[in-house]
């Protein structure tokens, strides 16, 4: 998974694109409880909103994207053996 930015065509041409909530169950699997309603900080652009808020792009893994400026926040891989790996170095925090 790329940190480039997608261009407004691959944005308007994917049609695995989500908000935030679309994933809300695998992000309360991850984080022990609903986080689609806690602030989330990107840390490329500093916009502060709700979690639930992040653009969601299904394909080989999980990319969620700032609604702001389309920075790489997080990132979740499934692993063949069930496990999840998350990737949140693009969240400056989040917070509940």
């Amino acid at each position: 998974m790329s940190d480039q930015q997608p261009t407004a065509a691959e944005f308007s041409a994917d049609a695995h694109v989500l908000d935030g909530n679309g994933v809300g169950g695998l992000l309360a699997e991850l984080f022990g409880a609903d986080v689609t309603g806690a602030d989330c900080c990107c840390a490329h652009c500093g916009n502060v909103g709700p979690l639930g808020t992040l653009r969601v792009y299904v394909a080989a893994g999980i990319v969620l994207r700032c609604s702001a400026c389309s920075g790489l926040v997080m990132r979740v891989m499934t692993r063949s053996d069930g496990s999840h790996l998350l990737d949140a170095r693009g969240a400056a925090f989040l917070r509940r």
